[in-house]
């Protein structure tokens, strides 16, 4: 059984992610964290019947107390994106933030695995990297952007044209980043043969990536996609916990390809490149990374996706540096 801790627990994504990881049998203990409301929540989901114990934790001098002797830690804290706002802008808010509840996981639960959820994704892993090489706490196989909303919403949005797809059973593979055109759905891999012409490739891959924008725009300024994400990352954490109970698990998740470096040789050649972080289909078990699972074959993979990927690449580089010089940055001026 496994003791999750959910920092940023009071928010719109850690609210139904709190009750939904309450609804998870593998759940032993259920740590809420926020800076506000959430003895609330906690009070309000401990009354849902089933085994797991909750705690909440306030503020920041209970933020050792809150991850201390956990298993996994999803972190959706942060602010959410508003019209307008990528996820870029989020970078000056979110950043310090992942940095401060990253350090105390490393302090204190150094060997917990860690899903981030706090945008902008691309540049919030490198960051948490760069604290826990800080603390010497570092294992790549243990840190993960949480990526499967780009996976659900490939599923779904294909089951919109194709009402015969089972929107459940369908697995796309998505790779690159998770903002935009770094979000790179295979759909030429997919579980499912597709049958898909060219303009419906290109209108479901344009529409997986700026997904997120039709949930803002539809908020009208009152949020971004915080029930969507919730219901994603905690299939996220669902796998994880079904990998440390020892099931084979498969799951597209944004890494650092040094977690497999024999396994990320295919992604690379296929146009990753020397890129350090990439989303890939990962096979997890209790030590997080097992190995990146392979496409059974990369010459399915079209023209088009081959270009997405490189064009994803091209984003990716400049996202990633941002979060390693926020890091090294901060460490210098110190």
């Amino acid at each position: 059984m496994v003791r999750v801790a959910i920092l940023g627990a009071a928010g719109g994504i850690g609210q139904p992610l709190s009750l939904l990881l309450k609804l998870n049998t593998n759940v032993t203990k259920l740590h809420l964290y926020d800076i506000v409301n959430v003895p609330g929540v906690a009070a309000d989901i401990s009354h849902v019947a089933t085994n797991s114990e909750v705690k909440f934790f306030l503020g920041a001098d209970q933020l050792a107390d809150a991850v201390r002797g956990v298993d996994l830690v999803i972190i959706p804290a942060g602010v959410p994106r508003k019209p307008g706002m990528t996820r870029d802008d989020l970078f000056k808010i979110n950043a310090g933030i992942v940095k401060g509840l990253v350090e105390a996981v490393a302090d204190n639960s150094p060997r917990a695995i860690i899903g981030v959820i706090s945008n902008p994704v691309n540049s919030t892993v490198p960051i948490a990297a760069e604290v826990l090489k800080a603390k010497n706490a570092y294992d790549p196989r243990r840190l993960f952007g949480v990526t499967t909303l780009d996976v659900v919403r490939a599923s779904r949005f294909v089951r919109d044209i194709r009402p015969d797809v089972d929107a459940a059973a369908l697995r796309i593979p998505v790779v690159g980043g998770h903002s935009g055109p770094t979000i790179v759905p295979l759909l030429s891999l997919a579980s499912t043969k597709l049958d898909l012409t060219a303009k419906e490739v290109e209108e479901l891959t344009n529409r997986i990536q700026f997904g997120g924008d039709e949930v803002v725009k539809a908020k009208n300024g009152a949020g971004s996609a915080t029930l969507s994400m919730a219901y994603a990352g905690a299939r996220f954490a669902d796998s994880v916990m079904r990998a440390i109970k020892g099931e084979t698990v498969v799951e597209p998740t944004f890494i650092d390809l040094a977690a497999d470096p024999e396994g990320a040789k295919q992604i690379r050649e296929l146009g990753a490149g020397d890129l350090q972080y990439f989303a890939v289909p990962v096979e997890l078990d209790a030590n997080g990374v097992k190995a990146i699972a392979q496409f059974p074959s990369v010459a399915n993979v079209s023209d088009f996706e081959r270009s997405a990927i490189a064009t994803a690449v091209e984003a990716l580089k400049p996202n990633i540096a941002t979060g390693v010089n926020f890091v090294k940055g901060a460490s210098t001026s110190s």
